[in-house]
């Protein structure tokens, strides 16, 4: 008679069924203690998102200047929206679960300082009074203006690359208000004649 309590070799099956046991236990283990970690480190910043997880509006465009309202220091800011389910912290420092209808944060965008001037009236005064420094007066810059007036605009040189600048909406290279003032040259009289000649128009 053989002996009943004799183990015979594992099966086969048996083996894999236990090394999978043994890797899916792991496998969870190794996961949870992932996701502890995880839920331990600091919340992503709205800012901080890719490009697909939120959407910007357009910018609100001034008619008169053709540039984004409030633009300051060359820089406008339009609300962005995270997506739908995205948790990240909003402008506030909040960790917010958001919906996709709320302001998580606010997106700087480069624009021009137009200072409210209008766009249109100054190309005009530049085209056709450039030449008597009408242009430079009207966007606040009287030592220029009194200079173009008393040369007839640097002999037309002056008022063909102011029209050029101001068409361009580029004038911070002509800016020379700031160094007479820094030179000693008093601003005031400039000032007090071009509110003068500005309301006389």
């Amino acid at each position: 008679m053989a002996a009943a309590g004799a183990p015979g070799p594992a099966a086969p099956a048996t083996v894999a069924a236990r090394m999978l046991g043994v890797l899916w236990l792991v496998s969870v283990t190794a996961g949870s203690g992932g996701a502890a970690a995880a839920g331990g480190e600091d919340t992503l910043k709205c800012e901080d998102l890719r490009v697909g997880q939120y959407l910007c509006k357009d910018p609100k465009i001034n008619d008169a200047t053709q540039e984004p309202v409030n633009c300051t220091n060359y820089t406008a800011h339009v609300p962005c929206f995270p997506a739908p389910n995205i948790t990240c912290k909003d402008f506030g420092g909040n960790e917010t679960h958001f919906t996709g209808n709320e302001v998580g944060f606010l997106k700087p965008i480069s624009c021009r300082n137009v200072n409210g001037y209008s766009y249109k009236v100054a190309v005009a005064l530049s085209l056709f009074l450039g030449w008597l420094g009408a242009d430079r007066f009207y966007l606040g810059y009287p030592a220029l203006g009194l200079l173009k007036f008393c040369t007839v605009g640097f002999c037309g040189i002056g008022s063909l690359i102011d029209f050029i600048l101001i068409a361009m909406q580029d004038l911070g290279l002509l800016d020379f208000n700031r160094e007479l003032s820094v030179c000693g040259f008093p601003d005031f009289p400039f000032s007090f004649f071009t509110y003068h000649f500005m309301d006389s128009i």
